[in-house]
């Protein structure tokens, strides 16, 4: 869903005691994402920006990435429309790619250096 306002960044918009809103948050978090969070309980105006572009409905979490809405998106979603509608800003608002424990174990049988040298341990 396309808004005719822009919204500068990446907006999550948001309610308490939603499952859905408290992964998709921590799910951003986690890939390094930068987001405004906006409770639709506390901001009216939100809640009825959110009416705007579901029918009148308020489905949470929506998120406004630049000029697109996106009503219950998968972080690679978000990711996504970040890349296609924000491409100068990808590097400012997607953090790196967090390293799995599948990775770093990877490395290790392959020989190669811990990416943290303080969190390897120290042999006497």
């Amino acid at each position: 869903m396309t808004l005719p306002d822009f919204v500068d960044g990446v907006e999550v918009l948001w309610r308490p005691g939603c499952p859905f809103c408290s992964r998709l948050r921590r799910g951003l978090h986690r890939r390094g994402i930068e987001v405004v969070e906006t409770d639709i309980w506390q901001d009216r105006a939100a809640a009825a920006r959110i009416r705007a572009v579901t029918g009148g409905d308020e489905i949470v979490p929506t998120v406004f990435v630049g000029p697109v809405a996106l009503v219950n998106p998968s972080v690679r979603e978000v990711e996504s429309a970040i890349e296609r509608h924000l491409p100068g800003r990808v590097g400012e608002l997607i953090g790196p790619r967090p390293r799995t424990v599948w990775s770093r174990l990877a490395d290790t049988v392959r020989g190669r250096p811990a990416a943290d040298p303080s969190r390897r341990s120290k042999e006497s």
